[in-house]
């Protein structure tokens, strides 16, 4: 089991993200960093960290900008150090105790690839910040299921929302459906229907749970927010919200 972390300039918020990792119930993983070309000290972090970890820490440094480049260039790395299993989070997020744990579990049951719950974390907004913010997760989901582009004869699952940064998948599948689309975000929905061409092997997991970062709602608004969680890009803004 590896755990794959993309990140970008994240050094005021990766050391959360590494301790919710080292407070995993579960610590029988690899961790791999791939430093999308930050310019800051993200990396030098991640390297202080591993002093403490309580797993093996790996940095790699991806100059191809975009998370889609860093996720793939991540997934290649671990499978050909020998992962067999790859579970993915992002590096202004935090994995809750139990989210490693429930992965295996999911794994250990049959899934080729696996959908954790992602729900906004505590330390950014208020209770009213954190209801907008899973309202727009559901209107998101739900557009998704009826979206035309995600019906058809050729997928061989449902469709059901998937958030990148709470998804695991097993080495053999990401090879056999391509792999992260190799572009900025957003990713996600390509990849997911990749995986939905390829297999009928996909859970959603309740109990692997990935706390959100709602940066995207503070820099973009509701409505923009909405937009882009329905996959109508960020516009005139940076798809980067920091």
């Amino acid at each position: 089991m590896w755990v794959v972390v993309p990140a970008y300039n994240e050094a005021a918020r990766i050391s959360a993200t590494l301790y919710a990792l080292a407070a995993q119930t579960d610590t029988a993983f690899t961790l791999l960093v791939v430093d999308n070309g930050s310019t800051d000290t993200t990396a030098d972090a991640v390297r202080a960290f591993a002093g403490c970890a309580p797993f093996p820490v790996h940095v790699r440094t991806e100059p191809e900008k975009g998370v889609g480049c860093a996720v793939d260039t991540g997934f290649r790395h671990a499978i050909a150090a020998g992962a067999g299993r790859i579970v993915r989070t992002d590096a202004d997020c935090l994995p809750r105790p139990g989210w490693v744990a429930a992965a295996r579990a999911a794994f250990d049951d049959g899934a080729g690839m696996v959908c954790g719950r992602i729900t906004a974390r505590h330390d950014e907004h208020g209770p009213a910040g954190r209801a907008v913010f899973a309202g727009l997760v559901t209107v998101a989901a739900a557009f998704g299921r009826v979206r035309p582009a995600h019906r058809g004869s050729g997928y061989l699952a449902p469709y059901r929302m998937h958030a990148g940064n709470n998804m695991a998948i097993t080495a053999a599948l990401y090879e056999a459906c391509g792999g992260m689309p190799r572009r900025p975000s957003p990713t996600d929905r390509t990849f997911l229907n990749r995986v939905r061409r390829t297999t009928a092997s996909i859970t959603y997991s309740r109990t692997m749970v990935v706390e959100n970062s709602t940066r995207r709602l503070r820099a973009y608004g509701v409505l923009r927010t909405a937009k882009w969680y329905l996959d109508q890009g960020s516009g005139p803004l940076t798809p980067d919200p920091r």
